[in-house]
């Protein structure tokens, strides 16, 4: 004689293992898409003073930093866009938060024999040091919202690894180009050449 048993049949067990299963996809779909959305936020911070400097460009005819007799951007962007450029919500800091990383958007020049304006990024406000692999996702989201491919040395997005920056004034005066056609350690800055095809 068999006597009453309790416990799980097993499709009671395989139903179970088939929820569990879809709550873990669930959850690591979701935390896919909070990345997306930070790297999106990114994208769209950065862009803000891409639109900033155009604007100011619109109303003063030169870039936040530069002046009318030379379009390079080497003074004080700082200035112009928060003390000069009447902008009814201009920025008061450089930084950005995204998640627990804090970046630094900088204006100014690449410092090369012909300079070239640019806005580079950095993760330092004094010296920028290299980017981690989580940061490094936020810079290729950039490259390819601008260049279309996660190419480090080509196009209007480039890395560097190093970047000569004054925090006062939010100005980058010179970089160095990386030579690496892939976003490494080594990378120390976005840069990104705003107003002209590179």
């Amino acid at each position: 004689m068999l006597k009453n048993q309790k416990g799980f049949t097993l499709i009671e067990l395989a139903i179970v293992l088939v929820i569990i299963g879809i709550i873990l996809g669930a959850v690591l779909k979701g935390k896919d898409l909070i990345e997306n959305a930070r790297a999106k936020k990114f994208i769209n911070d950065v862009r803000q003073f891409e639109v900033l400097s155009w604007t100011f460009f619109d109303r003063k005819g030169y870039f936040p930093g530069a002046d009318k007799n030379d379009p390079i951007i080497d003074g004080n962007p700082y200035d112009d866009i928060v003390n000069k450029g009447k902008f009814t919500d201009a920025p008061t800091t450089n930084a950005l938060t995204i998640g627990s990383y804090t970046f630094y958007v900088w204006l100014g020049n690449d410092g090369q024999s012909v300079p070239k304006n640019i806005i580079a990024v950095t993760n330092n406000n004094t010296t920028p040091g290299a980017f981690s692999d989580a940061e490094l996702v936020y810079m290729e989201a950039f490259d390819t919202a601008v260049d279309g491919a996660v190419d480090a040395d080509t196009g209007r997005v480039r890395a560097a690894t190093a970047a000569t920056v004054t925090s006062a004034s939010w100005l980058v005066s010179s970089v160095t180009l990386s030579t690496g056609d892939n976003w490494t350690s080594a990378a120390k800055a976005l840069v990104y050449y705003f107003d002209r095809v590179q």
